[in-house]
């Protein structure tokens, strides 16, 4: 990409941190030169760009529309190259994806290595984050595609399916449910149930904001009209696993986790399709975008090891 276009950058990580000052340290320059950057492109446009009396700093109308339009120019600028690059008969460039760190585990820990067997050219960037922001990541063009759990609502971002995920309650135990612990068929599921209603004197391990878990945590009190006490939060669903095997509370995982990882204390699983959907796993990129040449041979390869050749690629 033109390495003179910094202006992006440099403007998106001042509205991010809110002042030059913490802008120029991530961006490893002296704030005097940030500022002087921004006050010739604000001399060139004859408007500013932020509102310098607020705190933190935040950008102006004049702005937030520079900015915006700049981002646009930048992709264009990356989907040039990228075109450019597909005239090749060599498959190479880099291959941005988004992934939480349990996705990054059980799938891209696996398609990776491949990847790089078939496709040594090809250089993968991974930006992990929450659901949300892998969402964003790749509304934003942060991420080519991003490995996210689909929606319920309508977004403006196309799906390669992957595969469809039960969600599971752990529980310790310690928690003996084996007295009414039976199999429903009619669930299609490997795990049993039990009477839930026993969750309503049981702590939980929820997931924190922004995590598709801790929206599992809230529908599932609702359907079983309950209110169990949280005995904490956290970001990482191995965590919440581990935890809910040593006692600290039950929680919610999903079915990929419960059968690849076995905490140092097993927890027992039950189904929760009575009351949750399954998860519609899937890559996600923004509607409309160029996929490149790498973009798509990375994709391929992660649905192929998924046992998904019915794609859109």
């Amino acid at each position: 990409m033109d390495s003179d276009r910094r202006e992006y950058e440099y403007i998106h990580k001042i509205m991010e941190t809110g002042s030059f000052m913490a802008a120029a340290e991530k961006l490893y320059i002296t704030q005097p030169s940030l500022s002087q950057f921004i006050r010739r492109i604000e001399r060139h446009l004859g408007a500013e760009l932020f509102d310098r009396t607020h705190q933190p700093i935040r950008l102006t109308e004049a702005g937030c529309l520079y900015l915006e339009i700049e981002g646009q120019i930048r992709e264009l600028c990356k989907i040039r190259e990228q075109r450019i690059r597909d005239l090749d008969q060599t498959i190479c460039g880099i291959v941005r994806i988004g992934s939480s760190n349990y996705r990054s585990m059980t799938i891209l820990a696996q398609a990776i290595p491949v990847i790089r067997a078939r496709y040594p050219h090809i250089d993968i960037c991974l930006e992990e984050g929450t659901t949300w922001e892998l969402e964003a990541f790749a509304l934003q063009g942060k991420t080519d595609f991003s490995i996210v759990v689909r929606p319920s609502f309508a977004t403006s971002l196309t799906y390669v399916e992957l595969f469809r995920e039960e969600l599971l309650l752990a529980l310790s135990p310690q928690w003996d449910n084996g007295n009414d612990a039976v199999f429903q068929k009619e669930l299609h599921s490997d795990y049993p149930v039990f009477n839930y209603q026993q969750l309503a004197k049981r702590p939980f391990v929820v997931m924190k904001e922004g995590q598709e878990l801790r929206h599992s945590f809230f529908a599932l009190t609702k359907a079983l009209a309950i209110s169990p006490s949280i005995s904490l939060e956290t970001t990482d669903m191995i965590t919440a696993q581990t935890l809910a095997g040593i006692g600290v509370g039950a929680a919610i995982v999903p079915g990929g986790l419960a059968a690849s990882y076995k905490p140092p204390v097993q927890p027992h699983y039950f189904s929760l399709r009575a009351y949750l959907d399954d998860w519609d796993v899937v890559l996600a990129y923004k509607t409309g975008r160029y996929l490149s040449k790498a973009d798509r041979a990375v994709m391929a390869v992660i649905c192929e090891l998924i046992r998904t050749p019915e794609t859109v690629l």
